[in-house]
């Protein structure tokens, strides 16, 4: 099996590649919201009961799924990684596919302040990510999390030998998923019968 870990700022365009990547490769997508949303309704973002759920969640289906006889996994994530916490969580997600002869592979997603502040409100991101709804609140938090977070790396990333830096700003997510299929060597570089072909906005 193979895990493939999509990161990058707010509103990069992670899930969006992440579907287009779904539809290449056959994977299944497990992105950031589908474990913040519910928490979020409870808890307050980055509480400690917050980011223990999520991150017990989160590694539950981890195990479950690498036990499974699935051929990958996309997930998407804001990495803060000058933080210990996540850099925590992320080496103990690689072990857990690679103790059952996994790979783990990372794709690193960066595009321009304006144009993350431009797909913040594109309106499949908005349908699938409620919190985003708030569109003064999204984009403060957009703004904000630049100034506080380091999101992109800058100098050696933790694992070099799976590592794909792709700035996306102008690209389109079928031609990113595309490159990160052919750069893993994940599938045959054919189109699935019936996947969409229309263009997506960023997420």
């Amino acid at each position: 099996m193979t895990l493939v870990i999509i990161f990058g700022p707010p509103a990069v365009g992670k899930m969006t590649v992440g579907l287009e990547l779904e539809r290449v490769t056959g994977f299944r997508l497990f992105h950031n919201h589908m474990t913040v949303d519910p928490v979020m309704r409870l808890f307050p973002l980055e509480s400690p009961a917050f980011r223990r759920l999520v991150t017990e969640f989160r590694g539950r289906i981890f195990e479950e799924y690498a036990a499974t006889d699935a051929k990958g996994l996309i997930f998407t994530f804001v990495w803060v990684l000058d933080d210990p916490r996540d850099a925590a969580f992320v080496d103990s997600t690689v072990r857990t596919f690679t103790s059952r002869g996994g790979n783990v592979c990372f794709v690193e997603l960066g595009a321009t302040q304006a144009e993350r502040l431009r797909s913040n409100e594109t309106p499949l991101r908005l349908a699938e990510k409620w919190p985003q709804r708030d569109i003064e609140g999204s984009r403060a938090f957009l703004v904000e999390a630049d100034q506080k977070y380091q999101m992109n790396s800058r100098d050696a990333f933790c694992y070099p030998d799976r590592h794909l830096k792709i700035d996306n700003t102008v690209m389109e997510p079928e031609i990113v998923a595309r490159r990160i299929a052919e750069h893993f060597a994940l599938v045959p570089l054919t189109r699935p019968a019936g996947s969409r072909t229309e263009k997506r906005e960023p997420l």
